[in-house]
């Protein structure tokens, strides 16, 4: 289990290969600095080597462009995956000044934040997946508050009552452990990351 935290942002990422498969076809990274926070989440299709490959270019390109801004980053994502198997794809980035964070995502993969006066943002992907062709995005931009708490995760992770489980524990820590008690690793690769915004 990955632990993270710098500048307003504490978070866990933990992830799973389908059967102990040496290559896990979900791929993410995340990134803080004094501005901003950034973390992409790409699943990409099916399972085994060519998944890798597709969700781990698309970690390539966030990691040496996370200074851009989300729109274009899904561009830049998208036009990587030309001629490979494709994946779905999320970005979030979190202005920590305005507390405001701007999210995108293509394909199956969900998000979820949760504020402590209650308040749940859940924006529906656009289905389909990321391969290199044209693409229409949803990119939008919504306000947080401090000590809001988050869910990201690839759909190897079957959750309900996402609500309660982010409200429920008084520490990220057990947060991270309930959720960990859900997954089936013989389901799918799968890959969660829950994190606070302070």
């Amino acid at each position: 289990m990955g632990y993270f935290q710098q500048n307003e942002i504490e978070l866990y990422a933990e992830q799973v290969s389908k059967n102990g498969n040496p290559y896990c076809g979900d791929s993410y990274y995340y990134v803080s600095t004094n501005e901003y926070f950034v973390c992409v989440l790409a699943d990409g299709l099916g399972s085994g080597k060519y998944a890798y490959e597709s969700s781990h270019a698309v970690v390539e390109i966030v990691e040496n462009n996370h200074h851009e801004d989300v729109e274009t980053l899904m561009d830049l994502c998208n036009n990587a995956l030309q001629k490979m198997r494709g994946a779905a794809v999320a970005i979030i980035k979190a202005y920590y000044h305005s507390k405001e964070f701007v999210y995108s995502c293509v394909g199956n993969i969900r998000f979820y934040m949760y504020s402590p006066e209650g308040k749940m943002t859940y924006p529906l992907p656009v289905t389909g997946y990321l391969s290199g062709r044209p693409q229409k995005y949803q990119t939008k931009r919504y306000r947080y508050e401090s000590n809001s708490r988050f869910l990201l995760h690839s759909d190897g992770l079957n959750i309900s009552g996402v609500k309660t489980v982010l409200r429920k524990y008084p520490t990220l820590h057990s947060t991270m452990h309930d959720i960990q008690s859900l997954v089936d690793e013989t389901a799918d690769d799968t890959t969660y990351i829950v994190g606070s915004l302070l």
